[in-house]
């Protein structure tokens, strides 16, 4: 449960509002309704309001009664409403308001936006949100919104395109499994999984390639793709939670993961019984998919998964960020030093935002670049989200690579995730052995969403890999 301490002393919607009643009816004695020229849905009243009655009365209702907002959302979306957009400077409710219309109307097209983000709250930030409304079907008045472009507005493909391609190309979606005797496990990376009946087990299974999530291509070590071994964790923490077990214990990477340049990829991931200590295994396998028959496979990933996650530590991140004491860290050319040892990152992976240093401590905040944002909620952490994390430790937790060496996740040890779907995280790095770094996660307002009790990283030479994994 996140729970966060505000900066108020009474308890809205809840009997303590009812000390404040005199002071707030002297305070709002004299402001009387008037009906809404903007139709107007009370999430107090449960209906349409159509007279004065939003009064001082009401705003006290509104204060101590309980705020019926799934409710409200759902009398909507029974009259008809598909798209819904949060006017707010931060677009908090979003998610809530997707969970109501998908549970009320299931499959049927619908549009769930906001218009403003913290710190991004500009003409820019805006406008995209408009074009998001726009590239869903949305009609937009852009000669309201941008009266300086009216006549000189060229007309662009109503959907959502990325980069510089300008023609229609079908994505990857899953087929009906079920039909096969498979369940949808319903994550990017992971199509179905299919339990074994006599082994109190399962098989998650999924294809990857450069063609299919572009973004990978953008995490290059020595010229060669490379699967980050972030990707490895979260098909093993959403694995994991699949089966009742989201703590991963140990994870040890046996193997790195080549991406081939054009060929696609056969994952599986499999999970085992509880051993005698309650703990159940997990490994990571893949092969091409144009291999011929009989092709092995190749186990990238093996370690065990346990069950109900320890509680969260305090928030680091939530009474002062950055922490008192902390001195910023320089980062220009940060990732052209990194691309000259071997660590080449695109776009998708140069997420390091900010760093500050503490002792030996390191903070530092990432976020997703703007393209990848909605992708955000389909993964338990990004992986491109959580690698940018792991190169903050480069900046004084990590241990450093010899010559002519590179560092690679090598052991995920004790993994808690308490949330999941962050966009943007704030992060506490610590040596916790020679080898080895402890992570603790925050989202952007500093709730504790991960913890890492440890991460041993391996020095491996930069043309090594090219003899390991699946060969490209």
């Amino acid at each position: 449960m996140r729970v966060r301490r505000i900066a108020v002393d009474y308890a809205s919607h809840t009997s303590h509002v009812e000390l404040l009643e005199g002071e707030l009816g002297e305070v709002l004695g004299e402001v009387r309704g008037v009906c809404p020229r903007v139709p107007l849905f009370s999430t107090v009243d449960g209906e349409w309001v159509e007279d004065g009655r939003m009064g001082g009365e009401y705003w006290y209702r509104n204060l101590r009664q309980p705020v019926r907002f799934g409710a409200a959302v759902e009398a909507l979306v029974g009259d008809g409403f598909r798209v819904f957009v949060e006017a707010s400077a931060h677009g908090v409710l979003t998610g809530a308001v997707s969970d109501v219309v998908s549970d009320v109307v299931g499959d049927v097209p619908s549009v769930v936006t906001g218009t403003l983000r913290r710190d991004d709250g500009g003409l820019r930030r805006f406008l995209s949100s408009a074009a998001n409304l726009w590239v869903r079907g949305v009609a937009v008045d852009w000669s309201a919104v941008v009266p300086e472009a009216v006549g000189s507005v060229s007309g662009l493909p109503t959907y959502a395109f990325q980069r510089q391609r300008y023609w229609l190309e079908g994505g990857r979606r899953v087929a009906d499994v079920g039909g096969a005797g498979l369940g949808v496990v319903g994550h990017p990376l992971l199509g179905a999984v299919v339990e074994l009946p006599d082994a109190d087990g399962s098989v998650f299974t999924g294809r990857i390639s450069l063609k299919s999530h572009p973004w990978l291509d953008d995490h290059r070590v020595s010229g060669s793709p490379l699967v980050p071994g972030t990707a490895l964790l979260e098909l093993a923490v959403r694995a994991g939670e699949e089966v009742g077990y989201p703590v991963v214990g140990e994870l040890v990477i046996e193997s790195p993961l080549l991406l081939p340049e054009q060929a696609e990829l056969q994952i599986q991931v499999t999970v085992g019984a509880p051993d005698e200590t309650g703990r159940r295994p997990v490994s990571v396998y893949s092969r091409r998919t144009d291999s011929a028959d009989g092709t092995s496979w190749t186990r990238h990933v093996s370690g065990l998964l346990a069950t109900a996650p320890e509680t969260a530590t305090a928030d680091f991140a939530a009474e002062q960020w950055p922490p008192v004491g902390a001195e910023p860290v320089e980062l220009s050319g940060f990732y052209d030093e990194l691309a000259g040892r071997g660590y080449e990152y695109g776009p998708a992976f140069q997420g390091l935002k900010s760093v500050w240093r503490r002792g030996g401590e390191v903070f530092a905040e990432v976020a997703l670049p703007e393209e990848l944002r909605s992708e955000a909620t389909e993964y338990v952490l990004h992986p491109a989200l959580l690698d940018a994390a792991l190169q903050a430790t480069n900046l004084g937790a990590a241990p450093k690579a010899q010559e002519g060496q590179v560092l690679l996740p090598f052991a995920w040890n004790d993994v808690t995730v308490h949330a999941s779907g962050a966009g943007e995280l704030r992060i506490r790095a610590t040596a916790c052995a020679p080898d080895a770094v402890s992570l603790s996660i925050a989202d952007g307002v500093g709730v504790v969403v991960a913890e890492v009790g440890s991460l041993v990283l391996r020095p491996i030479g930069v043309g090594e890999l090219s003899s390991v994994g699946v060969g490209v």
